[in-house]
């Protein structure tokens, strides 16, 4: 009875060997203890449900995870709305299967110009210090001179720097460090017991989605995991981290059009300007 039990070991060792193992990418700059806590019981879900491996697979910037997805590297990535046109462009497989909802359950949300209470007004903003996120943030360079030139300025006639998280947007400008900064309105809203207050905000841009590449899971599991995520009992998904927690809408390529309105045919700079 041992023996067979130790064969049955090694067999169901040798089935997980063999299980096919998809590789994805959470948001950069998240500590891993942090994006383990967040993800592991959907990734845990979602795999077992599918009959896959699903391993996490840090990148420290989004052109970091942008780079692994078109080489096929990744299989499926959490994105924002800019990151995923960029992958779009030299990726035509890749695809949004579902947004995860806010808190507040909207599958959108919007990013605003912070400043210190008082402080200035846009028509001000020549030769300003411009707090951004990443080069590939929505809420970073894109957002930011969307709203700027709405307002009859541009980042380019101020300096400009990223700081790569929203919080350190906000509490650079808060500490008077920079006199503008660019990040998610639901993270300025936080800070406003500080002084910081929103000039300008921008339209609705569609909620971070769960990005699947279609060169490398086939059409039928694309619309099973999309199906898993919109149809899950609310009760197993109360268990779950906060990305994932609040529910799905689904998503499709048409949604990120207000971000290509914004982006046109600009090149968002790599590096800030001073």
């Amino acid at each position: 009875m041992r023996c067979v039990g130790l064969l049955i070991g090694i067999v169901w060792a040798i089935g997980l060997a063999r299980a096919e193992e998809w590789r994805f990418a959470p948001l950069p700059l998240e500590a891993p203890e942090t994006v383990v806590a967040s993800w592991k019981p959907t990734l845990d879900y979602l795999a077992e449900k599918l009959g896959v491996a699903i391993r996490i697979d840090y990148s420290d910037s989004y052109e970091a995870i942008i780079d692994k997805f078109a080489s096929g590297q990744i299989e499926l990535a959490y994105l924002g709305p800019l990151p995923y046109v960029e992958l779009k462009k030299r990726l035509p497989a890749a695809e949004p299967l579902v947004h995860f909802r806010e808190k507040d359950g909207a599958a959108t949300y919007t990013c605003a110009l912070v400043a210190v209470e008082g402080n200035m007004t846009l028509r001000q903003m020549q030769g300003k210090k411009v707090a951004l996120t990443q080069p590939l943030s929505t809420c970073g360079y894109l957002a930011a001179e969307g709203l700027l030139r709405a307002a009859g300025t541009s980042l380019e006639k101020n300096r400009y720097r990223y700081l790569d998280k929203h919080d350190a947007v906000a509490l650079a400008v808060v500490r008077g460090e920079y006199d503008l900064g660019s990040l998610r309105t639901a993270i300025a809203k936080k800070y406003r017991h500080l002084g910081l207050t929103i000039l300008a905000e921008s339209p609705p841009f569609p909620a971070l989605a769960l990005v699947a590449h279609g060169g490398r899971i086939d059409p039928a599991r694309r619309e099973r995991l999309r199906k898993l995520l919109l149809e899950v009992d609310p009760a197993i998904r109360a268990r779950w981290g906060e990305p994932t927690r609040h529910g799905a809408a689904p998503a499709q390529d048409a949604d990120y059009d207000v971000v290509r309105g914004y982006l046109q045919n600009r090149t968002i700079p790599r590096q800030g300007n001073f």
